[in-house]
């Protein structure tokens, strides 16, 4: 078993196992896994599904998650940090741009176990741009840095657009209009732009009248539309409370919330916790799966 490279802001392991061994936990933000040889079942909150060769799997953070291994089994795992938020001042990225895409990916994926990718062209995508990095790991310097950081903004791009096509599986069966579909994808890309999903907006991007579109959206998703659009903001503001250094205030901007009282007094209300109560515990949970991991052996 070998750890090949470990970078910041990311990470990037390939291990050979024959059995799974819990590995130390770091401020990652989500997690890639590629499979490219063996099988066995992957396990993500006690829920298993089985995997193979070409398998590709998201690990997000705070969650439990495990790989049975049946045969020997290589992976890939490449860790996305959370300090390329905080920590960008030598990469070329827009630091804001790159937390809105990968926020994205853990706002919408449900996080249930299986493969995330919806069609093998994106699988070979992902093979070659994996095996793109794994390469570049090897000639470690700051031009490297910065073409690994442009392939996973590709991987990111990737993996956002077989998101897209199965975020939305929570919605009852009944449902056979796309346009809720459509409304969902576009409501959540728009999120941190108030004047897009309003509904006049909305009524006008989706050929409705004013007055239907929050009756149809009400009827769709069991929801309403503003309860859903506040919710929508919240998964955001969890995601950047924990797994980034922008203070309240930039939160409170970025997403359209009146003020840091608002987004406080907001979160209260829905989580039932406050904001400075949320981060602790979400800091005491990585810190204690932290002290209990098994410190990974590398041969």
């Amino acid at each position: 078993m070998q750890v090949l490279e470990t970078y910041k802001p990311f990470e990037i392991q390939e291990l050979e196992l024959t059995e799974w061994k819990q590995r130390p936990v770091k401020n990652n933000f989500f997690e890639l896994v590629l499979v490219n040889e063996g099988d066995g079942t992957q396990c993500i909150n006690y829920n298993h599904y089985p995997y193979g060769k070409g398998s590709i799997f998201l690990l997000p953070p705070l969650k439990c998650h495990s790989f049975d291994i049946k045969t020997s089994s290589k992976f890939v795992f490449l860790k996305f940090t959370d300090s390329i938020f905080k920590n960008t001042n030598r990469l070329a990225i827009d630091r804001n741009e790159w937390f809105k895409e990968a926020s994205y990916i853990l706002s919408n994926y449900n996080q249930m176990p299986g493969d995330i990718i919806r069609n093998d062209l994106d699988r070979q995508h992902l093979e070659r741009l994996i095996a793109m990095i794994l390469q570049e790991s090897h000639n470690y310097g700051e031009e490297s840095i910065s073409f690994i950081v442009s392939l996973m903004m590709s991987i990111l791009e990737i993996l956002i657009r077989n998101i897209k096509k199965g975020s939305f599986n929570e919605l009852p069966s009944s449902i056979n209009d796309e346009r809720i579909t459509k409304m969902l994808t576009y409501i959540n890309e728009h999120i941190d732009k108030p004047e897009l999903i309003k509904i006049d907006n909305l009524a006008s991007t989706f050929a409705m009248s004013p007055t239907y579109v929050s009756e149809f959206f009400r009827k769709q998703v069991n929801s309403p539309l503003r309860e859903y659009i506040i919710k929508a903001k919240l998964k955001l503001v969890e995601i950047r409370l924990l797994n980034s250094n922008f203070t309240l205030t930039e939160i409170a901007d970025d997403l359209g919330f009146t003020d840091v009282s608002h987004l406080s007094k907001t979160f209260k209300k829905y989580t039932g916790k406050s904001v400075r109560q949320f981060k602790l515990e979400g800091e005491y949970v990585l810190l204690k799966r932290s002290s209990c991991a098994t410190k990974v052996e590398i041969q």
